[in-house]
């Protein structure tokens, strides 16, 4: 069976935009892995919220948030994480930690990744690191 791809402007349903950002999540492991970075949990959760990626890099804990979208027509992946984004992001991060007491680290920081996934074409990988 072959599904043609939605037309510019469709609304992605929900299961669409769920493998998206699990696409979007794995290329960023792979990315980060091929990096050097040990990636120790992914996809945790409590009650301030989600860390989507949570790696170490030597004897730094980085929390990394992935941003996932097909193409820049609504502006960069990375510029869909504002303030208050990185703000619970921080108090994630501190959450983790607690949580995971036997994990050592030096220091924490909270690293982006956007990807774009354009259609029958290669990812393409955009990481800033030490955003907050």
């Amino acid at each position: 069976m072959v599904l043609a791809a939605p037309s510019p402007g469709t609304v992605l349903a929900v299961a669409d935009k769920d493998d998206l950002g699990r696409r979007g999540e794995d290329e960023a492991a792979a990315y980060l892995t091929a990096l050097g970075y040990r990636i120790v949990d992914r996809n945790w959760r409590c009650a301030s919220g989600e860390i989507d990626i949570v790696a170490l890099d030597g004897a730094q804990l980085v929390v990394v948030e992935v941003k996932t979208r097909r193409s820049r027509a609504y502006g960069d992946p990375l510029e869909a994480v504002d303030d208050a984004k990185l703000t619970r992001l921080c108090v994630l991060a501190g959450a983790w930690r607690r949580a995971h007491r036997g994990v050592r680290a030096r220091s924490t920081r909270i690293d982006l990744v956007g990807v774009l996934l354009p259609r029958n074409e290669q990812a393409l990988v955009d990481h800033l690191r030490a955003a907050a």
